[in-house]
């Protein structure tokens, strides 16, 4: 689960990019007549998108321990001892998101054999997923919940 909101929240990423590079493009063009022209190979472009993903998954992950992605699949990132993340360490686990991918997926092996289920980016930042559906389970159970009636009452 981990990895699908992961992949989630990349494309995720990538579209709200592409969103907000297109539109400064046209209202650039348009009002100072400047072409900025992002599909120019320019490196700049995918150090722009980086900065865009570590900030997005370490505020994510700071607010409320959880991306959009993993708060569709029911999953929280805690710290080891289960307490909130906390501004540093989930810009650690930021930081260090990547290795397990650039180490051609080896970091996430943990995952699937590991006894705690965690990735290299959770072993570096101390930090685990968990399951997080009790609150939403109790959020929908309220919502099901039909008004009771006196009649209904004996």
């Amino acid at each position: 689960r981990s990895l699908v909101a992961i992949a989630l929240d990349l494309v995720i990423t990538v579209i709200v990019f592409n969103l907000a590079v297109s539109a400064a493009d046209w209202l650039l063009a348009r009002f100072v007549g400047v072409d900025v022209n992002p599909t120019d190979g320019n490196p700049v472009w995918i150090l722009l998108l980086l900065v865009w993903q570590f900030t997005y998954f370490a505020y994510c992950w700071t607010l409320s321990g959880k991306t959009p992605g993993m708060a569709l699949l029911g999953l929280r990132v805690v710290r080891a001892d289960g307490s909130d993340l906390g501004r540093n360490r989930a810009a650690l686990r930021a930081l260090t998101l990547p290795l397990g991918a650039v180490c051609f997926g080896l970091g996430y092996i943990g995952v699937v054999f590991g006894r705690r289920r965690r990735a290299l980016h959770d072993v570096i930042a101390d930090t685990g997923v968990i399951y997080d559906f009790d609150a939403r389970a109790a959020r929908l159970r309220f919502l099901m919940r039909r008004p009771v009636r006196p009649d209904d009452r004996a």
